[in-house]
């Protein structure tokens, strides 16, 4: 993997964190009160998620040419650890949680992006093996 790809990777990553991150800023006050009902937050929070890390996944892909599956898995567990370790950092901190009410609350939801992107590797490897005949197994 060269050294672009592991930029790409490990930014786009971040990025995963880091714009909702953000985006929440804005539905708190600055004493952490929500600012909106707690449960339109969080389904913001996880439909801006969902969209986002699926664009950055499709983004990241188009740089890919095989093992599409071995990608999406090793992008989604990066990503994974990615976002895990910067609410370890920042996030736990801030909010005073315990690790175990973290996991059941907030930290749970990010396996979706190993799932979107696996998802994504075989969903481009069997468009791959259609366009070029080739058959499953093959």
């Amino acid at each position: 993997m060269d050294a672009g790809k592991h930029v790409k990777l490990v930014g786009f990553g971040i990025l995963t964190w880091l714009l909702p991150f953000v985006l929440s800023i804005s539905l708190y006050s600055p004493e952490g009160v929500p600012l909106y009902d707690i449960f339109l937050i969080k389904s913001v929070l996880l439909v801006f998620s969902a969209a986002l890390g699926t664009f950055l996944i499709l983004v990241y892909f188009r740089g890919v040419r095989d093992r599409f599956v071995r990608e999406g898995a090793l992008l989604g567990g990066i990503w994974l650890l990615i976002n895990w370790a910067l609410d370890t950092i920042i996030l736990l901190p801030l909010s005073g949680m315990d690790a175990g009410t973290y996991m059941g609350e907030i930290g749970l939801r990010y396996l979706m992006i190993p799932i979107i992107a696996v998802g994504i590797g075989y969903a481009a490897e069997q468009a791959v093996r259609v366009a070029t005949g080739r058959r499953a197994g093959a």
